[in-house]
């Protein structure tokens, strides 16, 4: 069975998608993508259905990952309870994710929990900035997401290659489903 994680920011249209896509991309990276199930989520509802903002979308392909299809919804709108892990973008999001979960046993975690030269740090919101703060954010995304893939596959005995897992990826392409 799949390792659950979401990955939570305001909206779901900047930096958790991109933190989605650069998951996926580490898993894949590391040989590990069967292991775990990726989604991505906003503590508030606003843009519900929406794409990732534009520059999201390029600043994530310029690393090879195609953001595009994933399509932005609320954390009201999950059962929290059934992921094994949610990341954070930022200290606000963090308390929102746990007032959301009331007192469920779902570990909460900043996204940059296991980058180690930024731990703990927040992401900062790229929406109002320029083209180059989506690509800073890219970046420290990939970077947080290769230390998060490496403590989960130590923290669940994950195999080290999909071939060894003998699963098939499980990485959510939703679409139009979410």
């Amino acid at each position: 069975m799949p390792v659950r994680i979401l990955f939570v920011c305001y909206e779901n249209i900047c930096r958790s998608p991109m933190a989605e896509g650069a998951f996926g991309h580490a898993a894949s990276l590391h040989g590990s993508d069967a292991c775990f199930e990726i989604e991505s989520a906003g503590t508030v509802c606003y843009q519900s259905g929406s794409s990732p903002d534009h520059r999201a979308v390029r600043a994530a392909g310029r690393h090879g990952i195609d953001i595009s299809a994933i399509r932005a919804r609320c954390i009201d709108d999950l059962d929290l309870a059934c992921f094994d892990r949610i990341f954070a973008m930022d200290a606000e999001n963090y308390r929102d994710i746990l007032d959301a979960l009331d007192g469920l046993p779902v570990p909460v975690h900043m996204m940059t929990d296991f980058a180690h030269s930024d731990a703990g740090a927040e992401i900062e919101d790229p929406y109002y900035g320029s083209e180059a703060g989506f690509d800073r954010t890219m970046e420290r995304l990939l970077h947080s997401a290769t230390g998060i893939v490496s403590a989960l596959r130590a923290a669940y005995n994950l195999p080290a290659d999909a071939a060894e897992a003998g699963a098939i990826f499980q990485h959510t392409q939703r679409g139009d489903e979410r």
